[in-house]
């Protein structure tokens, strides 16, 4: 298999000789991933594998008009650049006006490391939680299951105009699975490196939460007040990122759009001292720093493949201060450029979740969310299960685990009726955390949260 730098030069080249299309970009992702999966105490697979995707997108301009091809291939032989290239003109010659169209975004020289090796991964990258595992989680009662994945891609972007981008991205995280006299609980953890994961912690919180199961208290639907940790948190919250589109918005079609028209940038959520946030060079969740698509939607678009990712703050101290907006639909309704990075952060306030268990009454904490779906996208209204924890707090103290719910609520309305924002941790979303790894979130309280009704799941 040739180089990744190689078949972006031969893609172009080719391209160049066709002469079908006026610009063309080429997106080729190398891929190395390892797993690790265990279960009722034992290790049971492990695997490796490596892959690449290429992406060719060629631009076919007439006027003020483009037309746009884009064909994806995981083909390896060097030998099938040609017909990629070819399909991907064909395709832009006979595709619609894009909506989207952007004039060329000019060349840079190629990065210092363009040249350089593509790193990749390996089963060794687990030997600190399989050890962990090991010496401590498999030798107790409990029986735990579980799965770990570290995916390392690095991506080569090249355009005909000149654009030479590279990135490497690692992506990791951990699940565990615990289980005990009926009763089950989970937690997470994301990781680049697999150097920082804290295996120990993770099974005392599991352990923990086990133990406040031994006794259980069925509880009926209705509202409750909720503590809800980073991870909920997070998994509602991505929701609303995902639902932040300029264009829906401007058209009407969306919950960020304003009643008699236009968009609710400006409206304030809520007083709490909340910011929601995407940086590609945040601390630790560092992710690719330009625009890399292969295919155009509302929130990314080709033309604007290789455009420099800066911070954007999606809501600011409580207020709705921006939506993703790519060139085309930034210049047709005269809003900030706006590319989203793939993380999100979410500053909050200074109580721990400890804290925040210990000042309630009597409430609910809820550990983990499942089986979220979109039931109404005018509210942003979402519909999903509780699963592995729900727990009844009493006078500061987690007194039993409560039976599994069915809920519905607004990731936008839990911003307005949260009354206390707690410290921000960095988490993995439970629902989400296939798709999204590099979040930090902080715990809320919400004093009404709606368990819609009792859900048999258990």
């Amino acid at each position: 298999m040739i180089g990744a730098q190689r078949v972006v030069d031969l893609a172009l080249a080719e391209a160049e000789r066709g002469g079908k299309a006026d610009e063309t970009i080429v997106l080729v992702t190398d891929r190395a991933g390892a797993s690790l999966r265990w279960a009722n105490n034992s290790m049971t697979t492990n695997g490796e594998s490596v892959s690449r995707s290429t992406t060719v997108i060629s631009i076919v301009r007439q006027g003020d008009t483009a037309r746009v091809g884009s064909v994806v291939t995981s083909e390896v032989d060097p030998a099938a650049i040609a017909a990629l290239v070819t399909a991907s003109q064909d395709a832009a010659l006979s595709a619609p006006e894009a909506r989207d169209n952007a004039p060329a975004l000019p060349g840079t020289d190629a990065p210092e490391d363009w040249e350089a090796p593509v790193p990749g991964t390996d089963v060794q990258a687990f030997l600190g939680v399989a050890g962990s595992l090991a010496a401590r989680g498999f030798s107790g009662a409990d029986q735990l299951y579980g799965f770990a994945r570290h995916d390392v891609e690095t991506t080569f972007l090249g355009t005909s105009s000149g654009l030479r981008r590279r990135f490497t991205q690692p992506t990791g995280s951990v699940e565990i699975n615990g289980k005990r006299d009926g009763a089950s609980a989970w937690v997470g953890f994301s990781t680049p490196d697999f150097a920082d994961v804290p295996t120990d912690s993770m099974l005392e919180r599991l352990s923990t939460r086990l133990g406040w199961a031994r006794r259980t208290v069925e509880l009926p639907a209705g509202r409750y007040e909720t503590i809800m940790p980073p991870s909920t948190v997070a998994d509602m919250m991505i929701y609303l990122w995902w639902s932040m589109d300029g264009r829906g918005a401007e058209e009407g079609r969306t919950a960020l759009s304003a009643p008699g028209g236009g968009t609710r940038i400006g409206e304030k959520l809520t007083d709490l001292p909340l910011t929601m946030y995407s940086d590609p060079h945040a601390d630790g969740l560092a992710c690719t720093p330009f625009v890399t698509a292969s295919a155009s939607s509302e929130r990314g678009s080709v033309f604007d493949n290789g455009l420099d990712i800066g911070r954007t703050d999606w809501i600011r101290d409580g207020t709705v201060n921006a939506l993703a907006y790519p060139r085309a639909s930034a210049a047709e309704f005269g809003a900030p450029v706006a590319a989203p990075a793939d993380n999100l952060l979410m500053t909050g306030g200074t109580a721990s979740l400890a804290d925040m268990i210990a000042s309630t009454e009597r409430g609910l904490l809820l550990t983990t969310l499942w089986y979220i779906r979109e039931v109404d996208p005018a509210l942003l209204l979402m519909t999903g299960l509780t699963r592995d924890g729900v727990y009844l707090v009493e006078d500061g103290q987690v007194t039993a685990a409560v039976n599994n719910f069915r809920f519905n609520e607004s990731p936008l309305d839990l911003l307005r009726r949260a009354t206390e924002a707690g410290a921000t941790d960095r988490t993995l979303p439970r629902e989400w955390g296939d798709w999204v790894t590099r979040v930090t979130m902080p715990s809320l309280r919400i004093p009404d949260f709606h368990m819609s009704s009792v859900s048999q799941a258990q």
